[in-house]
């Protein structure tokens, strides 16, 4: 149904499925998305396509109050996400599935396919990241920018160009019907026949939605397509096109069709901006108008020419300036983090953007049906590299804070202050600035609150210690997705500890030897279990590290005394709960305590739990409160957690043990 490429040149496939083999699903997914790590021809988008593919159900949230994907996945149709073993090859669609297929979805799969080759056209034109960068302001497919690039855009401030939100549709629908119009002017006598005003709007309005229906239909899109549609049908029937009612008209639809969004960072953060610069502009309005009262005669020349000259240089930082304070309550909620240095780079890049890019993307895609659009889209790439050239350098000047997570309050105390502000006209809107106030004294009482000890992965192999110096973890190449989210939430210490290797004439037989890997556990003898058993015992005279026996366990010692050890080879978990004190399972074991009193976190309980943070004792109980990232498996986006196919039945309780642990700490 879709693909994407990325920086890496892998291709992305969102598959409607139709069947399996090896093992037959008996609960088909109706939707996947699998990654192609082979460089081979991509399939056509509506084309038949199989492979040998490992399949997992969305993964939940990293931590404890972070981004839940499998709550996005659900809503967007996603079943399971993958990996093809080696490319997929394309199978021809039979006559019959197209026959079955709705208009609809035929129409859905087309406009996939023109955007995936508007796209491709537009990274060969100007190759590189900026031409990633320029097709992701006008397909939306963002995959293809390098990591590089889109760590110095969010650190600079400027991820918002990437996708295609207010902005980038504001300026496409303006620099549209502003040409128009002067295209109109050059006939007199046809102006003064017709409406110009409204025929250009009419038109404006066409072009806006062709460009939502290329842009792959993300909420911030859906939201800036749907703005710049009233504003321009206001112009038609004679109505104010920029007001409150627009916006609030906006959300209306946008809740009433996906209620979901309203949960995302997308949703909150566009509509924050928004409505931030229409308040603005509403206030700035009236004051003008009670300003130009106080003017009997005309204003002196001074004050206009003042004026004047400091209107285009004042629009461009007032507008960054509140764009980037009222978003920054949702940067800190979901992202753990906050530019300082983004009204400089937004400054720098705006007028780029206004004068160079949208006009050339705009000239270049009614241009591209003649085939006339390539000397257009490399000026376009030309302002796209003085973009990536402007995140780069302020990027390098740091500026990018890491908050942590926040209270659970401070989101709520926050937007009710954010809406009292901006959504009443008198002094009354004053009200909101205390409940602001509030929710930034939340952020560092929530700083200073203790930070776990212990941080264990929803699928048992990824886990970590923390301490205020470090954090050490059982994976040699650690820095990774989850890994990120750790850091940027609890955060977590610069400094990482790697795993000293047991084994050391193994050590270098691949890249990630220090994780357990889900390999199928060996057999072994009563001999073996004791030299691991021995081996364990000497890897816990290691404080605040983990040492690792690859494809078998790792095992290591806080700094509070608690010795925890992470199996993958199964046949080691009654060793294991004979000499630590929390044994993590990342494979299915057929009990769920150790009777030697030591705490088991089996793969079956994290698949319950989700991931875990725990804080450890130094004396008694080896946990003292712990935290879980599922707290409630009922949910539809989540049921599928509680269900064992090897029983057929649905269980959504966890042991007693783990029970008591997480109620100590809520």
């Amino acid at each position: 149904e879709r693909r994407e490429v990325d920086a890496k040149g892998y291709w992305r496939y969102t598959i409607a499925l139709t069947s399996t083999s090896g093992p037959s699903l008996t609960r088909l997914p109706n939707r996947i998305s699998v990654l192609s790590r082979s460089r081979e021809q991509p399939i056509a988008v509506g084309a038949g396509i199989t492979g040998k593919a490992r399949l997992s159900p969305p993964s939940g949230p990293a931590l404890p109050g972070l981004n839940d994907f499998a709550f996005s996945a659900y809503f967007d149709g996603i079943g399971a996400t993958g990996f093809f073993y080696s490319a997929p090859k394309a199978l021809p669609t039979q006559a019959e599935t197209t026959d079955e297929a709705g208009w609809l979805e035929a129409a859905g799969s087309g406009l996939y396919a023109l955007r995936s080759a508007i796209a491709e056209r537009i990274r060969s034109v100007i190759g590189g990241d900026a031409g990633a960068f320029a097709a992701s302001i006008i397909t939306d497919e963002r995959r293809a920018i390098s990591s590089e690039t889109m760590e110095a855009l969010r650190v600079s401030g400027l991820a918002h160009i990437v996708a295609i939100s207010g902005l980038n549709m504001a300026l496409a629908s303006g620099i549209f019907f502003v040409g128009m119009r002067m295209v109109f002017s050059l006939f007199p006598g046809f102006s003064q026949r017709y409406p110009v005003k409204k025929i250009s709007a009419f038109a404006a309005l066409l072009m806006t939605f062709a460009y939502y229906l290329i842009s792959g239909f993300a909420v911030s899109a859906e939201r800036a397509w749907l703005m710049m549609s009233i504003m321009l049908a206001a112009v038609l029937v004679n109505r104010p096109s920029i007001s409150l009612r627009n916006v609030a008209l906006a959300a209306i639809v946008i809740i009433a069709v996906s209620p979901h969004e309203i949960m995302g960072p997308s949703f909150q953060m566009s509509f924050a901006a928004t409505l931030a610069l229409v308040a603005a502009y509403s206030f700035w309005s009236r004051w003008r108008g009670n300003r130009e009262r106080l003017f009997i005669a005309r204003p002196p020349l001074w004050m206009v020419a003042s004026s004047k000259a400091s209107a285009v240089i004042g629009g461009v930082v007032i507008t960054s300036l509140i764009g980037g304070v009222s978003t920054a309550i949702y940067s800190i909620e979901h992202f753990h983090r906050i530019t300082t240095y983004g009204l400089a780079a937004n400054l720098a890049a705006m007028p780029v953007m206004s004068i160079i890019v949208m006009p050339s993307a705009l000239i270049a895609m009614l241009l591209m049906p003649f085939g006339l659009d390539a000397p257009f889209l490399k000026l376009m790439g030309y302002g796209m590299a003085m973009v990536i050239d402007i995140a780069n350098t302020v990027s390098s000047w740091g500026g990018d804070a890491t908050i942590g997570r926040q209270h659970s309050w401070f989101l709520g105390v926050s937007t009710i202050g954010f809406l009292l502000l901006t959504l009443l006209r008198t002094h009354l809107a004053l009200l909101g600035l205390p409940l602001i106030l509030a929710g930034l004294v939340l952020v560092p009482l929530e700083q200073n609150r203790a930070k776990p000890d212990l941080l264990i992965y929803e699928d048992g192999v990824l886990v970590a210690f923390r301490t205020d110096q470090f954090v050490a973890t059982t994976k040699r190449q650690a820095k990774g997705f989850v890994f990120d989210q750790w850091a940027r939430a609890v955060p977590l210490p610069d400094k990482h500890v790697t795993p000293v290797m047991v084994d050391d004439s193994k050590a270098g037989e691949r890249e990630d030897t220090a994780s357990p890997t889900a390999r199928r556990p060996a057999v072994l003898t009563d001999q073996q279990k004791q030299e691991a058993r021995d081996k364990m015992i000497l890897a816990f005279e290691r404080t605040n590290g983990f040492s690792c026996q690859k494809n078998a366990w790792c095992a290591g010692r806080h700094e509070s005394g608690v010795k925890v050890a992470v199996i993958s080879n199964t046949a080691l978990t009654g060793t294991a709960c004979d000499v630590a004190d929390i044994v993590v399972t990342s494979r299915f074991v057929p009990f769920s305590n150790c009777r030697s009193g030591a705490m088991l976190i089996s793969a079956t309980t994290l698949r319950k739990t989700g991931s875990l943070e725990l804080w450890l004792n130094e004396a008694g109980a080896p946990v003292a409160t712990a935290r879980a990232a599922m707290q409630d498996v009922a949910r539809p986006w989540s049921i599928h957690r509680a269900y064992d196919w090897r029983s057929k039945t649905s269980d959504g309780e966890v042991p007693p043990h783990i029970e008591t642990m997480l109620a100590a700490g809520q």
